[in-house]
């Protein structure tokens, strides 16, 4: 009787405790201009408790990010939070700077790599840019994602700007940034599109 006790004393203490979702991106994330309890990944939890996934969310993402920028913090985030997932969301401001493709795509294997080195499970969230330098430059960003995703075997996830441009009422008047009427839809539309990678089961 004293073993089953313990048992089911096991079972129960630790089936209530929820894993880590980091979350790196840049102003796109990270509430930009807008109170960060808006903002999508301050949503997101409750979206996830809705289809039974318990995850603690961690924004680690900050406005004018690049993947140059974002890859030297990453090392303090994953030590000080210990995640179980990492969702990339970088990128745009290489593309609307022009850095050199080479230089994005080297970052984004770096942070795969010290995210996996971590323990943690990374999903790459697909990046698209206006073509201001081209459209063969815009159509050689675009293409990195896909890329990596087939070349590491990570989750890629579709960027979910491309529905909010489409809904000028979702949009701030810089034509750049959703705004505040947007966060809802966006938290809903990303635990659509991480449940499928999340291997927690259902509480």
């Amino acid at each position: 009787m004293r073993l089953l006790s313990l048992v089911f004393l096991l079972f129960f203490s630790t089936s209530g405790i929820s894993k880590t979702l980091l979350i790196l991106g840049d102003s796109l994330s990270a509430g930009y201009q807008m109170p960060i309890s808006k903002a999508w990944p301050s949503l997101l939890n409750n979206d996830l408790l809705q289809q039974g996934y318990n995850i603690n969310i961690v924004n680690g993402s900050i406005s004018g990010d690049t993947t140059s920028s974002a890859i030297n913090r990453l090392p303090q985030l994953l030590s000080e939070n210990a995640p179980d997932y990492v969702l990339i969301e970088l990128g745009a401001n290489d593309g609307l700077q022009g850095f050199p493709l080479d230089i994005t795509k080297q970052n984004l294997i770096s942070m795969i790599k010290k995210i996996r080195l971590e323990g943690a499970f990374p999903i790459l969230m697909q990046i698209r840019i206006p073509p201001n330098y081209g459209k063969r430059y815009s159509d050689a960003f675009r293409n990195i994602y896909p890329g990596l995703a087939q070349q590491l075997n990570v989750p890629l996830i579709p960027f979910f700007m491309e529905k909010v441009v489409t809904k000028p009422e979702w949009m701030r008047d810089d034509g750049l940034h959703p705004n505040e009427q947007a966060q809802p839809w966006i938290a809903s539309q990303i635990a659509q599109d991480i449940v499928p990678h999340i291997s927690l089961e259902p509480n």
